[in-house]
């Protein structure tokens, strides 16, 4: 792959971790724009090792240790022996895996090598796959450049066919929604000739050379809500480029720095290049093939059937767990780190060792496993939540209580849940996060009045195609706060299916925004025993990891 270099502005992720450094709590800056700067800040990651202000670690005033030399020595070795294999790839950070671009670029034309209208792209072709409920998806393929001043990318063709000329296509998967496909951009793929004179304009020369195929998405939209952000937009990500082996640069439309801050871990996974903001980046770009728009299957689903090499669900567990594995194993030193000068400062003189992590991925070595229970704030809270963790402390499951906010690291959440036997919590957005349980572990899912379609379609459903047990506590019209607001026999209490027929409005307000929680804790105490025996039979059936 050849990428020009000149006048670019890439986004950078880097994240340092120094063998004998201190190790600190990674932060993430984005720097300041500089005056008459194209395009976006650059955002990174960077170690703080208190050295300064500077966003950049400080330099030790140590001596290099003989391990340091001899590393350094060999990584310049190493380098210049790449340099003088590969100068070129080397130098653009890009490596070539079996059966390179061209692999990927006719893999993204066939649309993925599953059947449909555009299974069989061909060279200077427009194809758009409209079929779907849900999302419109289009490819083009031959000489494209991206033109944001005009919002659209270019097919430089001589075709003088009745082929199509142009497709517009605005890429969200939530097609049957006007009103919100309404605040989506709409991007245009559009053939013009490569001739000389007034056309020329029309074919703008290339300022960047890519060999990979564009994909083309959207970060608009509902995003901003984490089950949206998941089923609206990484999981279709994960099905439309999972099968191009990183071999993808992913153009964003109504760019967010907080969504790649937020989901760099995931997105790394899917490309190895650095993204472009086709709203904010005025380069041409330049493709030889684009994929406008992604594929969804379903509510937080990955279906098997549709996608390249059979891949479903479990295999985008295996991806979360490629992305976070680094991350978690970061955390989890600084977490013993701190546990260290803790004892130190207490004048502990030994400081035991901590018990080993299951194989598994679950809780500590003990008897009793793990239930994270996922605390609301605002409408749908438990208001016994303290008396239901100390009710399932005495069943036998060691508890954790956990309130992500806008601003917790997905990473963290990540950790907890991933390790956890059981999940516990209200129905609402957070329950997405049943994604980072692993297959054979238990999800109860608290159903408040009104809310049962949504909770099954959107939650327990997909929870069960992943190999969970899913259990839905349907709350009783005295465990809901609306008992105390509405009479006996009011429809609230006792028809909500007739009070969705007033709108979704009604639901909302009514159900959504006003409603909280008081669990019947013996009714509620019965699905934990069910769960814990559950639980228990399972790790009678597995075979314990060795110490």
């Amino acid at each position: 792959m050849v990428q020009q270099q000149q006048q670019q502005q890439h986004r950078i992720y880097i994240l340092q971790f120094r063998k004998g450094e201190p190790e600190q709590e990674v932060a993430c800056k984005v720097s300041s724009q500089p005056k008459g700067a194209a395009g976006r800040r650059v955002m990174y990651y960077y170690q703080d090792y208190g050295g300064g202000k500077s966003g950049k670690p400080a330099q030790s005033t140590r001596a290099l240790s003989l391990r340091r030399v001899l590393a350094m020595l060999f990584f310049s070795l190493l380098c210049v022996g790449t340099l003088l294999v590969a100068p070129v790839s080397f130098l653009s950070f890009v490596h070539t895996d079996d059966g390179g671009a061209e692999a990927a670029a006719a893999t993204a034309a066939r649309g993925g090598g599953v059947p449909g209208p555009c299974s069989a792209v061909g060279n200077d072709s427009l194809c758009c796959d409209r079929t779907s409920e849900r999302a419109d998806i289009c490819f083009a393929r031959g000489d494209l450049r991206m033109h944001s001043t005009s919002s659209s990318f270019l097919l430089v063709s001589g075709n003088n066919s009745t082929a199509a000329e142009e497709e517009r296509i605005r890429p969200y998967t939530r097609k049957w929604e006007a009103n919100v496909m309404a605040t989506i951009d709409e991007v245009r793929l559009r053939r013009v000739s490569p001739g000389a004179g007034a056309a020329a304009a029309a074919a703008p020369k290339c300022d960047v050379r890519h060999d990979v195929p564009a994909l083309l998405f959207s970060t608009g939209g509902y995003t901003g809500n984490v089950y949206h952000e998941f089923n609206d937009g990484i999981l279709p990500l994960f099905v439309t480029a999972g099968h191009l082996r990183r071999r993808v640069v992913l153009v964003i439309l109504e760019y967010h720095d907080w969504w790649i801050t937020k989901y760099g871990d995931v997105v790394s996974q899917l490309s190895e290049f650095p993204p472009v903001d086709f709203t904010a980046d005025r380069r041409v770009h330049c493709f030889p093939e684009v994929i406008a728009g992604l594929r969804i299957h379903g509510e937080l689903t990955v279906d098997p059937a549709k996608t390249p090499g059979g891949r479903g669900i479990a295999d985008f567990r295996r991806l979360l767990d490629d992305a976070y594995r680094g991350r978690i194993d970061f955390l989890d030193r600084l977490e013993r780190r701190a546990a260290r000068k803790r004892h130190r400062r207490r004048g502990a003189a030994v400081l035991p060792r901590a018990p080993p992590r299951r194989a598994t991925g679950g809780g500590l070595h003990d008897d009793r496993p793990r239930l994270v229970i996922v605390s609301r704030t605002g409408s749908r809270v438990i208001e016994n939540e303290a008396e239901a963790a100390a009710m399932a402390a005495d069943v036998g499951f060691d508890v954790r209580v956990i309130r992500p906010d806008r601003t917790t690291e997905l990473c963290k959440i990540y950790r907890e849940l991933n390790a956890s036997d059981a999940m516990v919590g209200v129905h609402g957005a957070a329950m997405t996060h049943f994604l980072f349980m692993r297959p054979g572990k238990v999800f109860i899912q608290v159903v408040p009045l009104g809310t049962d379609w949504a909770a099954g379609a959107y939650y327990g459903e997909p929870a069960a195609r992943l190999g969970l047990r899913y259990v839905g506590y349907k709350i009783l019209p005295e465990e809901s706060s609306l008992s105390r607001e509405y009479p006996t026999g009011d429809p609230v209490l006792t028809d909500p299916a007739g009070v969705a027929q007033r709108g979704w409005d009604v639901t909302k307000k009514v159900y959504l925004d006003r409603q909280n929680v008081r669990l019947d804790l013996a009714r509620f105490r019965e699905e934990l025993v069910r769960a814990h025996q559950y639980l228990a039979a399972g790790r009678r059936r597995r075979p314990r990891a060795p110490e």
